[in-house]
């Protein structure tokens, strides 16, 4: 086997053990992952996966990363073929809205907000690393409803995004209780409020 084939198949069983673990953990949180149960998931000896991760705690950073990768592929990247503006940044919360719906057990990124919000330590860090790069993701696409004339100038973006983040943290909360197709139908209804509220006055 040469260097380069080496280096595929060690990627390739990388991505699947991460995959199993992301798996696994929508179903039991992020603590419930161990080198053990993955190991026994994937069928590898627990000193195979130690090959790929060295600590526990690098698995779970992985899977971390994976489920950040998951989401942005998911909601933000269809939308970029929206037209710029408006039009993007409610394509970004429709697709937000459908993120909910592909992940009825959870989404493993609102989970992890309440096992590490009080957890001082490298998981909590690259959570909230997560989050922030999500609200300035946000933030561009508020701006860009700015510049072309879709929101107010006044608009705080700042205040927006967090406003537009507690809209589908409602539609995930009440999905789960309610069923998805209510929770979004709220969920729109609220969009097009919320919007509303930022929109340029009628002339």
């Amino acid at each position: 086997m040469n260097v380069l084939t080496a280096t595929r198949k060690g990627s390739a069983t990388r991505e699947a053990i991460i995959d199993q673990a992301y798996a696994i953990a929508c179903v039991g949180g992020m603590e419930s992952l161990s080198i053990g149960t993955i190991a026994q998931a994937v069928g590898m000896s627990k000193s195979g996966v130690f090959a790929h991760f060295g600590s526990r705690e690098d698995l779970q950073l992985a899977v971390l990363d994976d489920a950040g990768e998951r989401f942005v592929n998911a909601v933000l990247l269809p939308a970029l073929s929206a037209p710029r503006g408006l039009g993007r940044l409610q394509a970004i919360m429709e697709a937000w809205f459908d993120w909910v719906r592909q992940n009825e057990g959870g989404c493993l990124l609102v989970s992890a907000v309440s096992e590490y919000d009080d957890r001082p330590g490298p998981l909590r860090d690259r959570m909230i690393q997560h989050q922030q790069r999500w609200r300035q993701e946000l933030a561009r696409a508020i701006d860009l409803a700015i510049e072309t004339g879709g929101l107010a100038p006044s608009t705080d973006r700042d205040q927006l995004a967090f406003e537009l983040f507690c809209l589908a943290l409602g539609v995930h909360h009440d999905a789960g209780l309610f069923g998805y197709t209510a929770a979004a139908a709220r969920g729109r209804k609220g969009l097009t409020g919320l919007l509303a509220s930022y929109a340029l006055p009628a002339s």
